[in-house]
């Protein structure tokens, strides 16, 4: 297995206080092998908003080592894995699902995998990919191909956040030339979502805060920026398309207070609001019936995508017409991670 007959790694480890979490880097066993697992030797993971969530204590009991967009290179084989199905060297994906039954309701529908009743989560209920090696099950791997137009650091990415976004996409049921508007523009899932609904060919009005947040929107290509601040963005969308058939759909990404509740209100604009971001726990979605009832207007939650869809959504960064927008740090960083996620553009991957 590569050069690694050493039996520790580094990780970082959550550790949580009444005050908060934080990470600690610590020296950790490298996973023993089952049978039907591979060992991955990560070179590089993307941080996820939901994995500080999941720190915080906001989506129930995780395990000690989170992360969820793992990239690296097959090292090992567990003693029953077919080697005519994975090999050493190959490149994988570890994401959010790391497996999944095969037999449950939600597995038996097309695309249902994501949604499994007995799914296994990076994170949650397998360690995840903040520290230099994982294992992972040969039957749900995701192999990437080895493409210089697909370097580590934007195939991480796209594993959760930019799979995410071009799912809400597909789901939402707009046709190229029509507006989608983004709320939460400027954030992981966000920015890429502009860059995915440009490149499938909507026009896109970008919602989130800040003059910053409208630099970033507008480079990532948005046709149009609102601040979610300003008490006019629902009045100023609608005069934007006015006479221009409407706005298909309002892709709810990230945000919270203002920003979050803006996002609501554009039920009243939307033929279809796609909610795919987890809001703080106080921030619920709530509206009168009769603004669903009157304008025919569908809500749909979306989560990942599948291994297909990642497929997908990696073609689109392999021909260019999407480029992740990353900032590269180290497994220590985290300390003092979270509080830059609010106000850094882009997504942060940790390079192993």
């Amino acid at each position: 297995m590569d050069n690694t007959e050493r039996s520790t790694q580094k990780a970082a480890i959550v550790v949580r206080s009444s005050t908060g979490f934080d990470f600690d880097i610590r020296s950790v066993p490298i996973p023993e092998l089952k049978p039907w697992e591979v060992l991955v030797k990560l070179s590089v993971t993307g941080v996820c908003g939901t994995d500080i969530s999941l720190a915080a204590g906001h989506v129930g009991l995780t395990c000690d080592i989170l992360g969820h967009e793992g990239v690296g290179r097959v090292v090992k084989l567990g003693s029953g894995v077919d080697p005519d199905t994975v090999k050493v060297g190959d490149r994988v994906g570890i994401a959010w699902v790391r497996d999944v039954c095969g037999r449950c309701p939600c597995c038996r529908e097309p695309g249902g995998e994501t949604r499994c009743l007995e799914q296994l989560n990076s994170g949650r209920k397998l360690d995840g990919t903040f520290a230099e090696y994982c294992v992972a099950p040969s039957r749900y791997l995701l192999i990437i191909p080895n493409d210089a137009k697909l370097p580590d650091e934007y195939v991480a990415p796209v594993l959760c956040g930019g799979v995410t976004a071009y799912k809400a996409l597909k789901t939402c049921g707009a046709t190229p030339g029509e507006w989608v508007a983004i709320v939460g523009a400027s954030g992981g899932v966000g920015g890429l979502a502009v860059q995915y609904a440009k490149a499938m060919g909507y026009r896109v009005a970008a919602v989130d805060v800040g003059s910053a947040g409208k630099e970033f929107c507008l480079r990532s290509g948005a046709d149009e920026y609102f601040d979610a601040l300003d008490g006019g963005t629902i009045t100023a969308l609608k005069s934007l398309t006015l006479n221009r058939a409407g706005v298909k759909a309002s892709i709810v990404t990230a945000g919270s207070g203002k920003a979050y509740q803006n996002g609501l209100d554009m039920l009243s604009v939307f033929g279809t609001l796609v909610c795919v971001g987890i809001p703080p726990p106080p921030e619920v979605l709530s509206f009168h019936p009769l603004v669903v009832i009157d304008r025919g207007i569908r809500i749909i939650g979306t989560l990942v995508g599948t291994r297909t869809e990642t497929i997908e959504a990696l073609e689109f960064v392999r021909r260019g017409v999407v480029k992740p927008i990353t900032n590269t740090i180290h497994l220590e960083d985290l300390r003092d991670l979270s509080n830059r996620l609010a106000t850094t553009t882009g997504k942060f991957v940790i390079r192993l």
